[in-house]
């Protein structure tokens, strides 16, 4: 098959190396927690603990390769012959911190987990982030031993309720696991045709609809203490399941979990590897972070939407593109190197990205009074140095019935990359 964005890790050749998943490593999980931690020039990165999950719910094909670069990779190399086994692109909040003006004058420290396939000898683990020139850092360099007594072995018996809301008929599929958020005991009959509702929203996107085989949706039901979500700037404090909260780098609809090992405690012994988390707010709000998690307020109008949207962030490491000129994280780019992201171009390496897609009278930049060009090249922001293709989509507006041409397809090509040999 045939990818269009297939990028190699950064770090050695893999040449005409290909392996199989059972080579290296046993059907079960290893789970690595990690402590991020610095500002916008210095940042580290520490092993907190790691564990051992009797099931592996990630991809088995294409172990040693990344689709997306992301904005940081972990990857796993063969102790004893140094070749790359395994990669994982990734983004995380507290890279999206380091870009604050506040990231000037402290520092701060973040929780990240990475479940990666468990190996079956000893592994070198590296941390590696991604800086805004695109240049490579390694910030944590670290051996693995299967036979360690420090990785927790003893699995978990996961008491909470779960109901699988779409089966896959696929021999490896995508598993997600949809998640309550604040929901008391009373409140999951909401929660479930919540739940459902995103679901069927999902599929009716055309990507996704094409594929929809090769996707398991399980909702979990874990029961939250206090009803609703944690907003700080009106002191509503919660004790939830997952502990979301509003207000996240003090942008109001910013709907985020920073408590993320306690998400993947909540999740032990469930089959997933995607995580969409439905939080019980009206109030407008969420979030989408690159092969961690989406959130989203689902008691908004039109909740199922915006969720997908979240997930587009998520799932496929598609970027926003609507812009507005407050934001706190206005992406801006230089233009001497593509960012990575597919529905996002500096013009530097177009080639890359959609321009196959185009009609060959379409103006490069393209101009938003040409109402009847579907797909083009269109200045995000004036000044910001991004493109993007068209002027409607799931990933810059409500009212999308669809994702534009450039993110389906990259949402297939992914779909392919995870589920396809």
């Amino acid at each position: 098959m045939r990818f269009l964005f297939i990028l190699v890790a950064f770090i050695g050749s893999l040449g005409a190396f290909s392996q199989s998943f059972a080579d290296y490593f046993e059907n079960k999980t290893l789970r690595l927690d990690y402590t991020f931690e610095g500002d916008h020039i210095h940042q580290t990165a520490a092993l907190e603990a790691m564990k051992m999950i009797p099931e592996w719910n990630g991809r088995k094909v294409n172990p040693e390769q990344v689709l997306l670069q992301g904005n940081g990779q972990i990857q796993m190399y063969d102790a004893a012959t140094n070749r790359l086994i395994y990669v994982e692109s990734y983004s995380t909040l507290f890279q999206e911190w380091t870009t604050l003006e506040v990231a000037k004058k402290t520092q701060k420290k973040f929780e990240n987990v990475f479940l990666v396939p468990f190996p079956k000898q000893k592994v070198n683990i590296k941390i590696v982030f991604f800086d805004k020139a695109n240049t490579a850092h390694v910030l944590l360099n670290h051996t693995v031993d299967p036979k360690d007594t420090n990785i927790q072995k003893e699995p978990k018996k996961n008491e909470i309720e779960t109901i699988i809301i779409h089966k896959s008929s696929h021999p490896n599929p995508i598993k997600i696991a949809v998640v309550a958020e604040g929901y008391s005991k009373k409140e999951m009959k909401t929660f479930k045709r919540k739940a459902n509702a995103f679901v069927r929203q999902l599929f009716k996107h055309s990507a996704f609809k094409k594929y929809q085989e090769r996707f398991q949706v399980i909702a979990v039901m874990p029961v939250s203490i206090d009803s609703g979500i944690t907003t700080p700037r009106k002191q509503e404090w919660k004790n939830t399941a997952l502990q979301a909260s509003f207000d996240t780098f003090d942008m109001d609809r910013y709907l985020t979990i920073q408590h993320v090992r306690e998400m993947h405690n909540v999740l032990e012994g469930i089959p997933y590897h995607h995580i969409v988390v439905l939080a019980n707010s009206e109030v407008y709000g969420g979030g989408g972070i690159y092969n961690s998690y989406a959130v989203m307020s689902a008691q908004i109008k039109k909740f199922a939407r915006v969720t997908v949207h979240e997930f587009g962030h998520s799932f496929a490491g598609l970027a926003d593109e609507y812009f507005y000129p407050s934001d706190h994280l206005q992406q801006t780019t230089k233009n001497n190197f593509e960012p990575w992201e597919q529905n996002i171009t500096s013009l530097a390496n177009f080639e890359t990205k959609w321009k196959r897609f185009l009609k060959k009278d379409t103006p490069i930049p393209t101009t938003y009074t040409e109402k009847n060009r579907p797909l083009g090249v269109y200045e995000g922001l004036k000044g910001n140095g991004i493109y993007i293709p068209g002027q409607v989509c799931r990933m810059k507006t409500n009212g999308a019935k669809d994702f534009c041409t450039v993110c389906s397809h990259a949402i297939e090509q992914l779909i392919l990359f995870y589920t396809e040999e």
